[in-house]
């Protein structure tokens, strides 16, 4: 079968009666019939999960074509489970200069108090990743596209390094979201989304999801996860699942919509460079190319040599696109990203001749965004 017909059937028949959707269980307490069941197979607590979470965890390994699956209530939290329940005391960890910048955060400050040393690599070094590879090196970080940059990395170049070497790799996949990229077909080791994104799709609800292949990883990843008292309410399970269900549909709105608003900012003299690694112009797009089944509503931009003041006048002009954070929902977004960049090390960025903008392109009708833009373009060349 094919992606979007199973991700609707893989409903289990969990209950005595068929119904389209699982049922809500608002639980702390589940009652037991005997000692034996009490202190025997999950889920014997509302933390641990009950049919709604079930259910997610199997469309979820359908979505990324995984043996394992662990909720999270978050993105962030997702980010931290997968890669602290890998590593200890000792060890060192590489990340890619481009991760997210709270997943960046986590690693260089709270893995670092955790005895765990980190260093940063370039997005696109490749196979040279095996250059900065020391012996206590346990594992490797990755995030394709890059967030804000959105390099494309040579992910089975890293990976067959790591395989080599006996490390395992981690995938922050929220932008490929399993429809449009598996890393775990890659080889890659562990793979985790921000379900807040696009699978609940309507920017309502947080939750996290880390996956896995591997019975050893996966025992690693659930003993941190009891250990953190990790655990997802059942509302936004629900509401994280019923966003899978329609996730084929709503991705393919949003990437011809974002193709559309790309190559139309492309002609714009405003603009210097188009991040979307869907554009032949991409420096990697040959690589997006290769390991990419396709792009979603989300890409960058530079913009050319321009003020604070003409920056402001532009992003408070716009009227459909709203500045918030997060991204994936039905509504278009777009930030400035000049105060996250401090932090990143790619002379590819800091040699920008303008202002980086970071653009969601929604499920609203694609001439009405383009018109937004054109009216704040308007009154940037305008401003005085």
């Amino acid at each position: 079968m094919k992606d979007e017909t199973r991700l609707i059937h893989t409903r289990k028949d969990r209950l005595s009666r068929k119904i389209v959707n699982p049922p809500i269980e608002r639980a702390s307490t589940v009652l037991l019939p005997t000692r034996d069941a009490l202190y025997g197979e999950l889920p014997t607590y509302g933390r641990m999960g009950l049919t709604v979470h079930r259910e997610l965890e199997a469309a979820l390994r359908t979505l990324e074509n995984a043996a394992h699956c662990r909720l999270t209530t978050n993105g962030l939290q997702a980010c931290a489970l997968a890669i602290a329940s890998l590593v200890e005391s000792g060890d060192h960890v590489l990340i890619s200069d481009s991760l997210y910048g709270p997943t960046s955060r986590f690693c260089t400050r709270r893995l670092k108090a955790m005895g765990v040393n980190v260093t940063r690599f370039d997005p696109t070094v490749g196979a040279g990743i095996a250059d900065l590879v020391q012996d206590n090196t346990k594992a490797i970080y990755l995030e394709s596209p890059g967030s804000l940059t959105f390099d494309i990395m040579d992910t089975p170049a890293i990976v067959r390094v790591a395989k080599n070497r006996g490390l395992l790799t981690v995938f922050d996949n929220t932008w490929g979201v399993g429809l449009l990229h598996r890393p775990l077909d890659l080889g890659v080791d562990v793979v985790l989304q921000a379900l807040t994104k696009y699978p609940v799709g309507h920017a309502d609800a947080l939750g996290g999801a880390v996956l896995t292949n591997s019975d050893r990883l996966a025992n690693k990843i659930n003993m941190c996860a009891e250990d953190w008292g990790i655990s997802l309410s059942p509302d936004d399970a629900y509401t994280a699942l019923r966003g899978l269900r329609t996730l084929p549909a709503r991705l393919k709105q949003h990437e011809e919509s974002a193709y559309t608003v790309a190559r139309w900012l492309a002609d714009r003299p405003e603009v210097a460079t188009i991040l979307h690694p869907g554009l032949e112009s991409h420096p990697e797009h040959d690589l997006w190319k290769r390991d990419f089944k396709g792009a979603n509503g989300l890409f960058g931009i530079i913009l050319n040599e321009t003020t604070i003041e003409h920056l402001d006048a532009f992003l408070e002009a716009l009227k459909l696109f709203g500045m918030g954070f997060s991204w994936g929902g039905y509504e278009s977004l777009l930030i400035p990203c000049c105060d996250q960049l401090d932090r990143l090390e790619t002379d590819r960025i800091h040699n920008r001749p303008g202002p980086l903008l970071r653009l969601h392109i929604g499920l609203e009708n694609v001439d009405d965004l383009i018109s937004d833009l054109a009216g704040a373009f308007e009154v940037l060349s305008s401003h005085p």
